[in-house]
């Protein structure tokens, strides 16, 4: 019996690709000039391109925190002026969130796994999806050289009224960002109608991968909150260029209403980042338990729980603007039940874990650091959606820290799982082991040195954003520095294995994980309309593996 008639011979279980079928002309060899490349209409190509700009914004990003550390080494003036200190924290904030962390999921592994996992043979709007990457990089383009020609010095949140008074270059690193959105809003229109109108024969609602669920929630939110992001940031700008006195008081303005429009479209997009990684990680710990994903209908419906709520929590950043003690109450409260939504995640991702035969691969390592981070971090938000806990840590350096724990340690975490997890599905080849699990363990560690003493920092009292610090803060800001140089030196230690394995590394089975999930059904790397022949059915439902112990699901080759 081959492999593949043994596979469709267990109860409930998921077809693999024929051991013995011979190869196709991979999407990566089909067409080999740049041209080919960049005017490319094809899902699998955009995505490599969207991973390869944003691991250069992230390098640009970590750039711009290294500096910012090594400033904070010494109480006083150390390696910068505080102009160029201001402008370094705020560019770290810009760069990290609206070309790191936003469209990194999304743009490199949403494009390429989502028309998989759908088995379509390319999204709804080609043409729309390579638009969208040219708009992230055009609105980049802006965003840098206004850096370069003067930078800017507000912070990554832009407050008024000092955005429109400030001497550096406020405009086009705002009209950059404002560009940037629509490349949000582009893939997210994608990505809601590939779902709904390209799903092949027999993937029901509830047959949906459940990264495919997660990346529906945040499209919904890229489609409905960016624009409001868009509509602020240029009152932002024709108010520093013209003075119209929409938020300066001094005009008639009220700042205020700048930070409800802020916040209204930046607590969603806390979730743009966060949702796509706990998308990932559902994949994820069902591939390396070997289990049946626990709850489905729970983790499919707590993504849209999040993202239907976060439209209503933006007041907690906004605890100190002086809005009523009902309305924080009321905030508060819907900020607590985002917790709610996630603390379902966590359950029943333990409840996958539990009894499953695990397979302690590198993907699997960073499920383990997310989990702690979520948990870690989701426990600190918690206890920011209470006003009386928030005003005193308002503005320190437990803000910061439990921003990167929560968002940006679940987001890197996500991020490198799903690296390494479909590295042999988009790249065909396998990368080495042990040195996946010993850069997993420097980054989760690095993760924690950095941003412990933060939280440490900010609950002693120390503001964030402050360019010289009281002397009694030094350990503390050594230690975070000294954390942040681990870090740095274990996403060194992955660059190099990864493009080492790129080149040198050798070559992948189709499915090397045995996942029973959708995307798994075709070659590695996937050829250029992602199946060979007509596109396959599905009668079972994804992350299906029976009995976890006994299920035997052979390299398809």
């Amino acid at each position: 019996m081959s492999p593949s008639s043994s596979i469709a011979a267990e109860p409930g279980a998921v077809p693999a690709p024929d051991e013995h079928h011979e190869h196709h002309p991979s999407y990566l060899t089909d067409g080999t000039t740049v041209k080919s490349w960049l005017l490319t209409l094809d899902h699998k190509r955009i995505g490599v391109m969207y991973l390869i700009w944003v691991l250069l914004f992230f390098l640009v990003g970590g750039i711009y925190a290294l500096i910012v550390r090594l400033e904070l080494l010494t109480p006083g003036p150390t390696i910068i002026d505080a102009m160029t200190y201001n402008r370094a924290f705020t560019m770290h904030g810009v760069v990290m969130i609206f070309l790191f962390m936003i469209p990194a999921i999304p743009g490199a592994f949403g494009n390429f796994m989502l028309p998989l996992m759908l088995g379509a043979k390319d999204v709804a709007f080609p043409k729309l999806n390579l638009t969208s990457l040219y708009l992230l990089l055009g609105g980049a383009a802006i965003a840098i050289w206004g850096m370069i020609n003067g930078g800017m010095d507000t912070g990554w949140t832009f407050y008024t009224p000092y955005s429109t008074h400030t001497t550096t270059t406020v405009a086009p690193i705002l009209f950059g960002a404002f560009i940037i959105g629509f490349s949000s809003i582009a893939t997210g229109l994608n990505f809601i109608v590939t779902t709904h109108t390209m799903r092949a024969p027999g993937i029901t609602w509830f047959k949906l991968p459940l990264f495919v669920w997660a990346m529906y929630a945040t499209a919904c939110i890229q489609v409905l909150a960016t624009p409001v992001l868009g509509l602020v940031l240029l009152l932002v700008v024709g108010e520093h260029l013209f003075h119209f006195g929409i938020f300066d008081p001094a005009l008639g303005g009220d700042p205020v209403l700048f930070q409800h429009l802020f916040w209204f479209y930046s607590h969603p997009a806390v979730y743009i980042m966060v949702l796509p990684a706990f998308g990932v990680m559902s994949e994820v710990v069902a591939a390396f338990s070997r289990k049946n994903i626990f709850g489905y209908r729970a983790v499919a419906f707590s993504s849209l729980g999040i993202a239907f709520v976060g439209f209503f929590a933006w007041g907690h950043h906004m605890f100190v603007s002086g809005q009523s003690t009902f309305n924080a109450g009321v905030f508060a409260v819907l900020t607590m039940l985002v917790g709610v939504f996630t603390a379902i995640k966590v359950f029943n991702w333990v409840g996958t874990v539990y009894k499953g035969a695990v397979d302690f691969k590198t993907p699997f390592a960073y499920f383990c650091g997310f989990l702690y981070f979520t948990v870690f971090g989701g426990m600190t938000g918690v206890a920011f959606a209470t006003s009386s806990l928030d005003v005193p840590w308002h503005d320190t350096y437990f803000v910061v820290a439990h921003f990167h724990f929560i968002m940006v340690g679940a987001t890197i975490m996500a991020f490198m799982a799903a690296i390494h997890y479909w590295f042999p599905k988009m790249f065909g080849k396998m990368y080495h082991e042990g040195w996946g699990l010993v850069s997993a363990a420097l980054i989760i560690l690095g993760f924690n040195a950095t941003f412990i003493p933060q939280f440490l920092l900010g609950n002693a009292g120390m503001p964030r954003r402050y360019y010289e610090y009281p002397e009694r803060f030094q350990t503390l800001n050594v230690a975070s520095t000294a954390g942040a140089s681990l870090l740095a030196f274990g996403f060194l230690i992955s660059a190099i294995y990864l493009t080492y394995a790129l080149v040198y590394g050798r070559r992948a089975a189709s499915n090397p994980w045995r996942s029973r999930g959708y995307e798994w059904l075709t070659e590695s790397p996937p050829p250029t309309h992602n199946f060979v022949g007509p596109q396959p059915t599905y009668s079972e439902e994804p992350h299906f593996y029976v009995d976890p112990k006994k299920a035997e699901v052979p390299d398809a080759v």
